[in-house]
């Protein structure tokens, strides 16, 4: 019961459902755009019935957190890009700015049923300006474009 916790004591506060149980992904902007009627389509009679959006893709993991890192060095972190759609869909990474120290390496083309590993690399560096400490946040959300949505993946790091 959602009423009760493990112990069977009456729960202090609501539980939160995972996105993937409420039906929504999390960091993903939906695309407009109506659907391509020549795009790779599976028509099978088991898939006819069904009412689900079958596309789309999910990141693992959904954020990248990369902690502290050494200025003057390169760091790399590898994120799955995994289809769960039946169909075979394309997608292309909009590589972050040059400032940020970051860089997206991916090989194009369709995942059908598959994923794609996409390599995340970051060459720590302090831009400079007001005194931080020693420390410099950089944050930025790297844009993954696919035909039925906008993936968000939040980069996170502290440059020492």
């Amino acid at each position: 019961s959602l009423l009760v916790n493990a112990a069977g004591q009456p729960r202090k506060e609501k539980v939160k459902l995972p996105s993937s149980l409420q039906g929504r992904k999390p960091n993903s902007i939906p695309n407009k755009k109506i659907e391509d009627p020549v795009a790779g389509k599976v028509n099978t009679s088991s898939l006819a019935t069904t009412r689900q959006h079958l596309s789309g893709f999910h990141l693992i993991p959904p954020r990248v957190m990369l902690g502290v890192l050494k200025e003057g060095c390169t760091y790399a972190a590898t994120v799955i890009l995994k289809n769960v759609g039946v169909n075979f869909s394309r997608f292309r990474v909009k590589q972050p700015p040059p400032h940020t120290g970051l860089r997206v390496m991916y090989t194009p083309g369709p995942v059908a049923g598959l994923q794609v590993e996409l390599e995340i690399e970051i060459f720590a560096m302090v831009i400079g300006g007001k005194d931080t400490d020693g420390l410099e946040e950089v944050s930025h959300d790297i844009e993954i474009l696919t035909e039925t949505e906008t993936l968000l993946l939040p980069v996170r790091a502290n440059i020492l």
